[in-house]
């Protein structure tokens, strides 16, 4: 009994722990998409939460005619530039210089609680919006800079994986039904290639969809990238689909037959109400597959902005506002909105459409 509860405890909080070191990180860029750029430069997010730090309780500016080059006598510390330029720690405080030596001013800080609780939207107005915007920072800074735009590239998004997504399930439906309940010639080794197809690399396939794709004059549309997919993702889905389908009882068929019902009666009727586990399993597979999909949206959408999708977006963020992060934080965290939506919405019937046919009897 003790080692039952001993194993149990030990499961327990391996999964428990391995579930903070995920969260962890996720709340942490939550956090960073809302903080101001200045802050997100100068202190980690879990500064939030509240800490002991240096805060700072008085500016002094010297005067005009101080002399910056000789000792100063600032706040009551007499000390030289270099000296306070380095920080000088007296009677509980902290006297730091912050700017260089001809603009800068004395910064006197108390180490006391405190928690950085400011936030904004301004990454992702920023990130959303198009054309140029007027910001302002928290130290009341004000700068003009470029939308991303990612508003048009999220939408674009959902044109992609929504179809990319029920095409192949109701296709793989229809074929997963047809290998488990209709005698036909052939039947085994055409289900044997199928599943074959699983070895095939993406990578390799892509040129010649390509010239195809070209040759038909719908290279760069949303069509092509549908169409991609669903070559892609026909083969596990059809084999997954099959472990659960045939895996149904023959009776409700047999009795269906008795009354009359046809092929497509039985599998609009039956088929499909008692397959929802397994169509919801592959729908979250295949969501955040092409979701999270850049390769195939390179290639086959292009570099045309107009139609780009998150990940492309994306990408180019990472190449021209590498150094400002800040987005970056904002644009992930919109991109992973979406599929935690769709997992959560279907998480209950994921384990029972994994395990669907694994078990006989």
């Amino acid at each position: 009994m003790k080692s039952k509860f001993f194993s149990s405890c030990l499961v327990n909080g391996a999964l428990a722990l391995i579930c903070l070191f995920w969260t962890i990180p996720t709340f942490g860029l939550l956090i960073t998409s809302f903080r101001d750029r200045l802050d997100i430069n100068s202190s980690g997010w879990w500064t939030v939460f509240p800490h002991r730090d240096w805060v700072s309780i008085q500016k002094i500016t010297p005067a005009p005619n101080v002399d910056r080059y000789a000792p100063m006598t600032l706040g009551g510390i007499t000390a030289t530039f270099e000296q306070f330029d380095q920080g000088i720690t007296s009677n509980g405080k902290r006297y730091l210089w912050i700017g260089n030596r001809r603009i800068g001013y004395l910064d006197v800080e108390s180490y006391q609680w405190t928690a950085d609780t400011t936030f904004t939207m301004t990454n992702y107005q920023q990130v959303l919006a198009s054309g140029n915007l007027t910001l302002k920072l928290k130290d009341g800074t004000t700068f003009t800079q470029e939308g991303v735009g990612m508003g048009r590239a999220f939408l674009n998004s959902l044109e992609v994986t929504i179809p990319a997504t029920v095409i192949p399930i109701a296709m793989a439906a229809f074929a997963a039904y047809a290998f488990a309940w209709m005698k036909f010639p052939g039947r085994k080794m055409l289900f044997a290639l199928v599943v074959g197809l699983l070895v095939v690399p993406l990578q390799i396939a892509l040129i010649p969809i390509l010239k195809n794709f070209v040759a038909l004059h719908i290279n760069g549309t949303f069509l092509a990238v549908w169409l991609a997919h669903t070559g892609f993702g026909l083969p596990l889905a059809t084999y997954l689909l099959f472990n659960y389908i045939s895996e149904l009882p023959r009776d409700i068929f047999e009795a269906a037959r008795v009354d009359g019902a046809s092929h497509f009666t039985i599998f609009v009727r039956l088929v499909i109400p008692l397959s929802v586990p397994a169509l919801a399993s592959f729908a979250i597979f295949q969501f955040l597959w092409v979701w999270n999909d850049y390769l195939v949206a390179l290639v086959f959408i292009g570099g045309a902005s107009k139609n780009q999708v998150l990940t492309q977006v994306l990408a180019n963020l990472v190449g021209s506002l590498g150094q400002n992060w800040e987005l970056l934080t904002a644009a992930a965290f919109i991109s992973m909105i979406v599929p935690l939506i769709v997992f959560f919405s279907l998480q209950r019937y994921f384990v029972r459409g994994l395990l669907a046919g694994s078990v006989k009897g």
